[in-house]
C-alpha cells in the first residue's frame, strides 16, 4: 500500500547532514501517529523514529541524539539526520496511522508495524 511519498534521500559523506521528507498524509497531525523506518540489505526492517499527535518521539538508540523527527501542520513527516554514518545507509520509508501511537512505558512504540500507510522509501547512502 502506497499512499504516501518520501524524498530527500541521496548520497553523503560519513558526517554530513540530510533532511527527508514525507507528503501525501490525510491524517491529522493532532490525531496521527507517524514513524520513520529503515531497512538495508541483509538486515530486518528498523523503526528510526516515531512521533505521536502530541508530539511525543521515541528513537532507536543508534540514532537518539543524530536524528530529528517532526511534522508540521500541513501534516507532512520531516526526518533531520545529522552527522550521517556509514552504518545509516538504508532505504529509508514513512508511515503513519490515523489513531495515536501505541504507548509503552510513555512513550510512542518502537515495535509497533500496523501502519496504514507507507511510502515506496528513499535511499541514503552514507560513504566513509
Amino acid at each position: 500500500q502506497v499512499q504516501l511519498a518520501e524524498s530527500g534521500g541521496s548520497s553523503v559523506q560519513a558526517g554530513g547532514s540530510l533532511k527527508l521528507s514525507c507528503t501525501g498524509s490525510k491524517f491529522s497531525a493532532i490525531s496521527s501517529c507517524m514513524a520513520w523506518f529503515r531497512r538495508a540489505p541483509g538486515n530486518e526492517r528498523e523503526t528510526v523514529a516515531v512521533i505521536d499527535s502530541d508530539g511525543s518521539t521515541n528513537y532507536a538508540d543508534s540514532v537518539k541524539g543524530r536524528f530529528t523527527i517532526s511534522k508540521d501542520s500541513t501534516r507532512n513527516l520531516y526526518l533531520e539526520m545529522n552527522d550521517l554514518k556509514p552504518e545509516d545507509s538504508a532505504m529509508y520509508y514513512c508511515a503513519g496511522d490515523r489513531w495515536r501511537c501505541t504507548l509503552i512505558n510513555g512513550s510512542p512504540s518502537m515495535v509497533y508495524v500496523g501502519y496504514t500507510a507507507w511510502g515506496q522509501g528513499t535511499q541514503v547512502t552514507v560513504s566513509s
